[in-house]
């Protein structure tokens, strides 16, 4: 049951995220990209630039951001590799990571460049 919970919750959060996003002008590519070496929450794209988005929640911002380690970092970068693989312009495509934080109350804090290859 927690589970189960827990996995709605974080598709809210992705919900909430992606409009947050779409209000800006950012487009949604993919959403829960799976490749090879680990997922993607959000990929949207901005003009020719493609965004790899992380979005976690949890009950504050702060506690949010401690959730993402290194390891799940690794992951991201594999996987924004193999979808850059499928692009015309591959590695050379401009990028931007970004984590996206959501907390109990619903709102959303977006850290642009939060991660880096």
């Amino acid at each position: 049951m927690k589970q189960a919970r827990n996995h709605l919750a974080g598709l809210a959060a992705e919900d909430s995220v992606l409009r947050d996003y779409c209000a800006k002008g950012y487009r949604l590519l993919e959403r829960r990209y799976r490749g090879q070496g680990g997922e993607i929450d959000l990929v949207l794209a901005r003009g020719q630039d493609v965004i790899f988005v992380e979005v976690k929640k949890s009950r504050s911002f702060d506690a949010a951001r401690l959730r993402l380690g290194e390891r799940q970092i690794g992951r991201i970068f594999a996987a924004a590799s193999e979808f850059l693989g499928r692009l015309p312009m591959g590695q050379l495509t401009e990028t931007r990571f970004d984590l996206a934080l959501v907390n109990d109350r619903g709102e959303v804090a977006v850290m642009e460049n939060a991660l880096w290859p």
